[in-house]
């Protein structure tokens, strides 16, 4: 029997469980994927040394031995409640075989996505991303996300959410919030890019999302982003 968890209270809904930008460590010291290749266990303070966007996966599929699954994800405009994108596996009984649409020699299949988006996504201030997640038989603590953004390995964001403790079998579903800086059409801040220039370069902006239990990396996921839909 599984059970389900909301970050929300009854009648009044919860805009993240926790929200937190993350803070670069206060070692200067960065460190390199090559570096952290060579770690049994990568840690979240770890991660905020990273110096760039990763090419290889930090960890592989095996590492998640909690049997965390995301089955929907959802982007809204926090002003309009405009939904951005939205997508979600199918379950049992829906007809498709969601399996078997992934390349089975392709061990990292299904944690990466490539978003499109037009050019006004830049120009939002808040965004809500709700996404659902099941767990396996053991129970989830310290669960943390680590999501880095970059446009040409420019670090752009950097967000540090905590989803906070799953019991066994459980389906949870928790909406982070995205808050961007006002951006101008000649720059975004702080890494001196301007936005046409992402516009004009469509999946040169980049993210890894690492995903922690107990502090250790278990799961990592990655995407690519284009700005110049319906142009």
């Amino acid at each position: 029997m599984s059970s389900e968890t909301k970050a929300a209270n009854p009648g009044k809904k919860k805009e993240g469980f926790l929200k937190r930008q993350a803070k670069q460590a206060r070692n200067s010291e960065m460190l390199s994927e090559d570096e952290l290749l060579q770690r049994k266990i990568i840690t979240p303070d770890d991660i905020l040394k990273l110096s760039r966007c990763t090419e290889k996966y930090l960890c592989p599929p095996e590492a998640n031995v909690y049997g965390i699954d995301f089955t929907r994800f959802r982007l809204r405009d926090m002003e309009s409640q405009t939904v951005l994108f939205e997508v979600a596996k199918p379950t049992p009984g829906d007809g498709e075989d969601f399996e078997q649409e992934l390349d089975d020699s392709d061990p990292n299949a299904g944690r990466f996505v490539r978003y499109q988006f037009t050019p006004q996504f830049l120009k939002l201030k808040t965004v809500g991303a709700t996404v659902e997640f099941v767990v396996g038989d053991k129970e989830v603590t310290k669960f943390r996300m680590i999501e880095k953004h970059y446009f040409r390995d420019r670090l752009l964001k950097c967000f540090d959410f905590e989803f906070g403790f799953c019991i066994p079998h459980s389906r949870n579903t928790v909406e982070h919030i995205y808050e961007f800086p006002s951006l101008s059409p000649d720059e975004i801040s702080p890494s001196f890019i301007s936005v046409q220039e992402m516009i004009d370069h469509p999946f040169e902006t980049k993210s890894d999302s690492f995903y922690f239990v107990e502090d250790k990396l278990v799961m990592h996921n990655k995407a690519d982003y284009a700005y110049n839909g319906g142009s």
